[in-house]
C-alpha cells in the first residue's frame, strides 16, 4: 500500500471544518435558549434545575428541628438556591453559649426561644444578635412508643396518669440547656397542680428522666423510653404518635436571625427569605411547625440585611 503523502496545506484545512461546527454548536444552544425562555410566561425565569450558587450556610438549630432540617428545609433551599445547608442541632441555649464562646462560626441561628437570643445580644454578650424575627410555634405534646404497655392507657386515659405510673420510662430535655426541657418542667408542675398528684412533679426533679434533645427521638423510637415531652414538629417529622397535654397548653416560638459575624451573609440571607417563602411555608407546616401571620421584629431593624427588609416588616 502507498504511504500517504503529508500535506503541507492539511492542519490548516482541518481548523476550518472545527470552527464551523463550534459555530453551529452555539447557535444551537442559543436557538435552544430562545425557545425554552420565549415560552415561559412574560417576566418569569428559566427553571433548568442549575443550580444558581454554590457554597454553604452554616444553621445553628434547635434540635427539634433535626429531622425536617435534613428531610425538608435542608434540600428544599438547596433545590431553590444551589446553596448547600450545614446543620448543627442542639439545645437553644447550649448553641448560644457555642455561639457566644466561638465553638461554631454560624451564619444563622434558629432557636426555640427568644431568650436564647437575648443571652448572645447587646455588647456585654458579643453582639452576636442584633435582630431576630419570631416567626413560627409549635406546641408540646407528650410522645409514645406504639410497642409500650403503656400505649393503650395512654390513648384512653389522662396523659399524667401514665407519666406518673409505676415502671414508666420518661425523657425529657435538660432545662438548663433547652427551652423545651424548661417548658416540660413547667408542663409538669402544672398538671401535677391540676391532678392532684406530687408524683408528677417529682418527675421534673429526677436527673434519670433527662436526655440529650438530638438522642431524645432515637431513644424513643428503639423503645428505651414508653413516653416523652416533645414538640409537635419533631413527632410529626419522625413519624411517632403523641397525644396532647390535655389541661396544659406550652408552646415553641421559634426566632430566626443571621449572626451579626457570619462568614457567608448573603448565604444567610437567603436561607431566612426562603423560609419566609410560601414554598416553605408550606414544608414546615406540612410538620407541625406553623409560622405566624405577622413575624415580630425585634432588636436592630438598621442592622437587618438589606435583602431582607421587604420580607421582614
Amino acid at each position: 500500500m502507498p504511504t500517504p503523502i503529508a500535506d503541507p496545506s492539511g492542519p490548516q484545512r482541518a481548523r476550518r471544518p472545527l470552527r464551523r461546527v463550534a459555530a453551529s454548536a452555539a447557535a444551537v444552544a442559543t436557538l435552544a435558549t430562545w425557545i425554552a425562555t420565549s415560552a415561559l410566561p412574560v417576566g418569569a425565569s428559566p427553571r433548568h434545575g442549575a443550580r444558581k450558587h454554590s457554597g454553604e450556610v452554616v444553621v445553628l438549630s434547635a434540635g427539634s428541628l433535626e429531622t425536617i432540617m435534613k428531610t425538608a428545609v435542608g434540600p428544599g433551599f438547596h433545590r431553590a438556591t444551589g446553596y448547600t445547608v450545614t446543620d448543627i442541632s442542639g439545645g437553644s441555649t447550649g448553641l448560644a453559649q457555642d455561639i457566644k464562646g466561638g465553638v461554631h462560626r454560624a451564619d444563622v441561628f434558629w432557636s426555640a426561644s427568644a431568650t436564647s437570643d437575648k443571652a448572645i445580644e447587646g455588647k456585654a454578650n458579643g453582639n452576636w444578635v442584633r435582630w431576630y424575627i419570631t416567626f413560627a410555634a409549635t406546641p408540646l405534646v407528650l410522645g409514645y412508643n406504639a410497642s409500650s404497655k403503656f400505649a393503650a392507657t395512654l390513648v384512653s386515659g389522662p396523659w399524667w396518669k401514665v407519666v406518673s405510673a409505676p415502671g414508666v420510662l420518661v425523657g425529657r430535655t435538660n432545662p438548663v440547656t433547652d427551652p423545651k426541657g424548661r417548658l416540660t418542667v413547667t408542663a409538669l408542675k402544672a398538671g401535677a397542680t391540676k391532678s392532684d398528684d406530687p408524683a408528677l412533679a417529682a418527675i421534673a426533679t429526677k436527673a434519670t428522666t433527662v436526655f440529650t434533645e438530638t438522642t431524645l427521638v432515637g431513644r424513643l423510637q428503639s423503645g428505651q423510653l414508653d413516653v416523652g415531652f416533645f414538640y409537635a414538629v419533631e413527632a410529626s417529622a419522625a413519624h411517632f404518635p403523641t397525644v396532647p397535654l390535655e389541661g396544659v397548653h406550652e408552646v415553641a416560638t421559634y426566632t430566626l436571625t443571621v449572626v451579626a459575624k457570619a462568614p457567608h451573609r448573603t448565604a444567610a440571607a437567603a436561607f431566612v427569605k426562603w423560609l419566609l417563602s410560601p414554598e416553605a411555608k408550606r414544608l414546615l407546616a406540612a410538620d407541625g411547625l406553623h409560622e405566624l401571620r405577622a413575624p415580630t421584629l425585634s432588636g436592630e431593624r438598621s442592622a437587618v440585611p438589606r435583602s431582607l427588609k421587604k420580607v421582614i416588616h
